[in-house]
């Protein structure tokens, strides 16, 4: 791009309907900046960085000359800062257009202008904050307007001529920098009204001002610097250190110490130490009195004092000090504001001193400094480094948004001098104690807008299952034999109830156990439904005999007592309310499990057909003082191995079979339509539904009898199990935990009452709401339901015909198996139905089953579900 000529002499802005104008054409400005390539941008933020840094010195003589206040050295430094420290923190960011991208994760991110920034200058830095709030306006392609103090317009306008010629020299818009030539009240407002953004430092009123201006403002507030020098920390360092950075410009970055609380016990030596170095302890009495009335008019800092010298400041007290004394030290002993005036921030080479008996009490004085005067702000600490601890409590008490130790506070707080990873910056913002919209020094990200473009992507999905699956009839005794010949356990203990162990079905494991002489225990007082308590004294027993492996043998119900004995027994500070919080995705959830297997190794060996509770991360545990059931879903909870030998499952009788069976058929068709099912679990669903349909029947019928039938069904039962510990279920689940929890229907029954009129209403084409997931794009419950009954052989001339015929097929198998049709028919009264069917139905809604059910259910639609399937009737329609 050929280089510009430099901009012309802007008119004198010095009325409401100029500033307008200029504010028209620099947003005209503004908005063909925005179009600049990174490129662009980057070599107009050069080439205004080295105009400002060439112009150092000049503008430095300028600022003490119109100001009168501070150190013409050390504004050349200041603005050397700006310049320099603002280029090299910022010369490699990023600003323009796409700024972030990361593929894997779909995330886009675009930076945009935000349009006019207007911003307020102080006396106290009148050039080096005009250089640092145009350069970072400059890289972020913002337009920048500004509005000076009145007595130190000149100088700041002339820093900003400088940075706006040599940026449009370098190729910028020529109205892209402009200033108010006659601050006022009134420009000022206008100004602040206009812009997009305010980037406000002075006063506390000018602060107060941009905030309620209506428009977004970065704002700071006041500094009020307390210093704590603990009895451990190098004095001379700390005292030469303070003297530099209060001293630096006069003490006139809002950062500079205000303040020294020394401990007693180097109280004396603290004090020689400055004085040696050449300050000035005020004595008591009359100096002090007449320092207080020369500084401090009604309370508040006297508008001659920023800035100026000691000697002069002691002159104007009536105090006879060398003319090259450095601090003026004020002793008091309040800390209150009300109470005494040398705790306000003094913006002076004044700093005052106290007293504290212990560590503890100079921290609480530095804190009731910081929120008296200068909350948010900045605090400093000087300590000998190894006491971390001294550090740790500074850093925790203090209300500040920079702690500095064994640091220069002026130096140290704006960043980058005597730290590395502080944003260098001339515009410290306070956060909510200071009343400010930032906590941090102000950048280049606070002037940005981002963008953030989101691509659709899929969450990972996962396939969890015990490290060891044995299956085949007859498989117990092989897989038993790796706890001893491999594992190398010496301890078992064994779940189960007083059925199964009373029929001898331990026997064989306790003999195997006996065999390859690892001792073992059992409790065998498992409840149907198994509660806490029953669980507490189980964990009880366990922690007395102390095995390295548990073995849950029996159906849902002792292995699920089984799961929560071992979390108990690793870990018995287990919290169940905790652990039972539900969770939108398994992996994000709010609580943590503790980790398992540290102590036992957990073997699942089931004796009935249809939880699958050996391969999944569920137990449900129910709390007989509160009637509170538990349900806990984690991988924590995956049993270690599983045994699935049919042998123990051979004498289950018709009615557990039947619901148990039906169970299985539930698991592996809500598995398959949920929303999380996969290719890797719906195999194993439609392979577990094939199964039922061919086996369930006979395994009904003759049991024992047809060995192979039962021997399938342990199968499918298990293979069901891997699909939904993966997949989840539905709200066909949720609905009969609330049937057996009310009204005592056995859960496989519960499922199967209920089972194709949820499955009518999944396959809805055009449901009220889907269920929410990345991998679930639109309403296919209906193909799925398809896909499933034709690997069962259950054919037709389209989805819909398919699906119909599918609903049949579950019928016909439901009739075989003697389940009823209606909630009715198991003797559930309907008077006290109608009563429950307002809490079943909302906390059905709330059951951990519901979110991964293809079709996301209204409360209101629950409430139908159970109403037609109490009373048998036809549904009106399940779609839309």
């Amino acid at each position: 791009m050929a280089r510009k000529k430099a901009a012309a002499a802007p008119e004198i802005v010095d009325t409401v309907e100029v500033l307008e104008a200029k504010l028209e054409r620099m947003r005209a400005a503004q908005q063909e900046f925005a179009s600049f390539t990174q490129e662009q941008v980057d070599k107009i933020f050069y080439e205004a960085a080295l105009a400002a840094n060439k112009q150092r010195i000049p503008l430095a003589r300028m600022a003490v000359e119109e100001t009168g206040r501070g150190i013409l050295e050390d504004k050349v430094i200041k603005n050397h800062y700006a310049a320099e420290y603002i280029y090299n923190a910022y010369k490699n960011t990023k600003t323009c257009g796409v700024i972030e991208h990361d593929e894997a994760l779909g995330i886009t991110k675009v930076a945009e202008p935000i349009g006019i920034v207007g911003a307020v200058i102080p006396t106290t830095n009148p050039t080096s904050t005009a250089i640092f709030k145009t350069l970072i306006s400059l890289k972020t392609r913002n337009a920048i307007i500004i509005s000076p103090h009145p007595a130190a317009a000149r100088c700041t306008i002339a820093a900003a001529k400088v940075v706006l010629d040599a940026a449009v020299a370098a190729g910028a818009p020529e109205e892209i920098i402009g200033w108010v030539d006659t601050p006022s009240i009134e420009l000022t407002n206008t100004v602040m009204r206009d812009v997009d953004i305010i980037l406000a430092t002075g006063g506390p009123g000018m602060v107060r001002a941009a905030y309620s201006s209506g428009k977004p403002a970065l704002g700071v507030g006041a500094g009020n610097t307390p210093v704590v020098i603990d009895d451990s920390a190098n004095i001379k360092v700390a005292v030469n250190s303070i003297i530099h950075s209060k001293t630096f410009d006069n003490g006139m970055i809002c950062a500079s110490e205000q303040s020294v609380t020394a401990l007693d016990s180097i109280y004396d030596e603290v004090k020689a130490e400055f004085e040696r170095r050449g300050c000035y302890f005020v004595k008591p009495g009359a100096e002090l009195e007449g320092l207080r009335e020369a500084m401090f008019k009604n309370g508040a800092l006297d508008h001659r004092i920023p800035g100026m010298p000691a000697a002069k400041i002691a002159e104007l007290a009536g105090i006879e000090v060398n003319p090259k004394t450095k601090i003026l030290i004020a002793e008091v002993t309040s800390t209150d504001p009300n109470e005494e005036v040398f705790s306000h921030e003094k913006l002076s080479p004044v700093l005052a001193m106290y007293h504290a008996a212990t560590y503890e009490e100079a921290v609480q004085k530095a804190e009731h400094l910081v929120l008296a005067g200068g909350p948010g702000h900045t605090a400093s600490l000087y300590v000998n480094p190894a006491h971390t601890e001294k550090i740790e409590r500074f850093q925790d008490v203090m209300k500040a948004c920079r702690i500095v130790i064994n640091t220069p506070s002026s130096q140290g707080g704006i960043g980058d001098l005597y730290n590395f990873g502080m944003v260098p910056s001339l515009t410290l913002g306070c956060g909510s104690w200071g009343g400010n919209s930032v906590s941090e020094n102000v950048g280049v990200k606070h002037l940005l807008n981002i963008k953030t473009v989101a691509a659709r992507r899929e969450n990972m999905l996962w396939f969890r299952a015990p490290e060891k699956v044995y299956f085949k009839k007859g498989s117990m005794p092989v897989a038993l034999d790796e706890l001893g010949s491999v594992m190398g356990k010496k301890r078992a203990f064994i779940v189960t109830d007083q059925f199964l162990f009373k029929n001898g079905n331990t026997r064989a494991i306790e003999a195997k156990l006996d065999q390859m002489g690892i001792a073992h225990d059992c409790f065998y007082d498992v409840e149907p439904d198994p509660s806490l308590q029953c669980a507490r004294r189980g964990a009880e027993q366990m922690r007395l005999f102390e095995p390295d492996v548990i073995l849950a043998v029996g159906g849902g119900s002792a292995m699920d007592a089984g799961k929560i004995m071992w979390m108990m027994y690793e870990h018995p500070e287990a919290n169940f309310e905790d652990m039972a919080m539900d969770f939108m995705d398994i992996r994000k959830r709010v609580f943590t499990f503790p980790k398992m297997g540290e102590k036992a190794y957990f073997v699942a060996i089931p004796t009935s057909s249809g939880t699958g509770s050996e391969v999944t991360p569920f137990a449900i545990i129910t709390d007989k003082d509160t009637g509170i059931k538990w349900p806990l879903a984690d991988y924590a909870l995956l049993p270690n191995m599983a045994i699935v030998d049919v042998d123990n499952a051979m004498t289950a009788p018709r009615g557990l079979t039947a619901a148990s069976g039906i169970d299985v058929m539930t698991h592996a068709i809500e598995s398959y339509v949920s929303i999380m099912a996969s290719d890797y679990t719906r195999g194993l669903s439609m392979k577990a539904a094939k199964l039922v349909f061919e086996n369930l029947p006979a395994s009904y019928e003759f049991g024992a009898g047809d060995p192979v039938a039962r021997e399938n069904m342990h199968n499918a039962s298990c293979m069901a199990g891997m699909a939904f510990a993966n997949a989840f279920l539905g709200v066909n689940h949720s609905m009969a935990h609330k049937l057996g929890a009310f009204h005592h229907i056995p859960h496989g029954l519960a499922n199967a009452v209920i089972l194709t009129r949820v499955m009518r209403y999944n396959a809805a084409e055009a449901p009220v709401k889907m269920g929410t997931f990345s991998q679930y794009p639109y309403p296919n419950a209906l193909a799925a339901y398809a896909e499933m009954a034709r690997f069962c052989g259950i054919g037709g001339k389209d989805d819909a015909e398919v699906f119909e015929n599918f609903i049949t097929a579950l019928e016909e198998l439901k009739d075989t198996i003697g389940v009823k049709r209606t909630i009715a028919e198991y003797g559930v009264d309907e008077e006290y139905f109608l009563e429950t069917l307002d809490d079943m139905c909302e906390q059905a809604f709330n059951d951990q089953c519901t979110g991964a059910n293809p079709r996301y259910p209204l409360i209101s639609e629950i409430k139908e579900l159970f109403l037609d399937a109490y009373y048998g009737r036809e549904p009106q329609s399940y779609g839309v």
